[in-house]
């Protein structure tokens, strides 16, 4: 008997949506290195109440054989993105398939009728929704689990991709820095070059109890700071309290820094213990014993993630940069720590590739964002 074909619907219910975001159990299942998400933040990351949907639109999309799920995708058209690029751009995000190039051909050709009919002339992704998010398809390095914040795929997610046409559009790139063969003396060499050449530099930690005047300091540096990278979108004030509002739970004083030129902040780093070494443990719940388990693994945690450093345009090559990362890995260490992933860092910024690599980092994954014409 011939398989059924596999057809293509849109999201419509709250059934459609539970459906949509339980797929990637039955995908990974069995797959060690797969990190559930909690389910309650995937529901908030895809309703309208998330801030990011006050400037986008986003379609998802479900890939049924006969009644059963067996792929889903979504198609995005982020409106801040194409004021600032100036370009009609769309992006593909959250894809997920079995193991059936069919499916993926289904799914994104769903897609690419989507935001074709809505005027884009470009699809760029994955983006989950967007560059401020998670992004990216996982194309080396499936060895190890993902960090916080950071995806993860099958192999044969790429190969689906390029068959369909697909090309690249930009790597991105995560550094592995180990105690192990982290560089010592050049942490001090560092902070002694940068001190000799630019002595009134300084860094400071995170103050907890004055957070509302250290988000206006983010927010007056985040947007200027990022503002050349390919691929920028601007974050709104909105968007910025509410990620600041999900991280601060996480975070470790020390390792989140801002810079200061004299009495001027001109940039800052945010680094957090990797917490998907306990997002493995929960299978997407927190519930009393998901909460106790949460408490358990947290003190296990070994690695932090160095996910923000940002100097404000005008200030970049200073040295600031080598500042920021010397005292984070220097205060992570301190604290217990065996290693950091930097990520994610875009396949052109040697300059910052090539300090990672002096303090004994190794590039151990790496990332593709793909484009093609609509």
């Amino acid at each position: 008997m011939a398989s059924q074909e596999v057809h293509v619907e849109e999201v419509k219910s709250k059934k459609d949506l539970i459906s949509f975001i339980q797929l990637p159990w039955a995908i990974y299942r069995g797959d060690r290195y797969w990190v559930p998400p909690l389910i309650k933040d995937q529901l908030y990351k895809l309703s309208p109440d998330h801030p990011f949907h006050s400037h986008a639109e986003m379609a998802l999309f479900l890939a049924y054989r006969e009644d059963k799920v067996v792929g889903r995708i979504a198609g995005i058209i982020d409106h801040h993105y194409i004021e600032f690029h100036q370009e009609k751009v769309g992006f593909f995000g959250f894809f997920e398939s079995m193991e059936e190039l069919e499916i993926a051909d289904a799914l994104f050709s769903k897609v690419k009728e989507w935001l074709k009919g809505k005027g884009m002339q470009k699809a760029l992704g994955p983006m989950n929704p967007s560059t401020n998010d998670e992004c990216g398809l996982l194309i080396e390095g499936w060895q190890s689990s993902p960090c916080l914040m950071m995806p993860y795929n099958p192999p044969y997610y790429c190969s689906f991709i390029e068959n369909l046409g697909w090309k690249k559009a930009m790597d991105l790139y995560a550094y592995l820095v180990e105690k192990s063969t982290l560089v010592d003396k050049r942490l001090l060499r560092i902070k002694e070059l940068v001190k000799k050449r630019e002595p009134d530099l300084w860094i400071r930690p995170i103050r907890l109890n004055e957070m509302e005047e250290e988000l206006k300091i983010i927010k007056e540096i985040y947007n200027q700071a990022w503002s050349r990278n390919w691929g920028f979108v601007p974050m709104t004030e909105e968007e910025i309290d509410d990620l600041a509002k999900i991280l601060i739970p996480l975070v470790i004083p020390d390792l989140v820094l801002f810079v200061y030129l004299k009495e001027d902040p001109i940039g800052f780093s945010v680094a957090l213990p990797d917490y998907n070494q306990v997002l493995k443990h929960l299978n997407g719940k927190i519930g009393l014993i998901g909460g106790m388990k949460y408490l358990y693994y947290r003190r296990k945690i070994k690695t932090i993630r160095m996910m923000l450093l940002g100097i404000k345009q005008g200030f970049q090559k200073k040295g600031a940069e080598g500042l920021l990362y010397a005292e984070t890995v220097k205060n992570g260490l301190q604290k217990g720590f065996e290693s950091a992933e930097c990520s994610w860092i875009l396949e052109n910024n040697h300059l910052m590739q090539h300090g990672i690599e002096s303090l004994g980092g190794r590039r151990y994954k790496t990332y593709r964002i793909y484009e093609s014409s609509l």
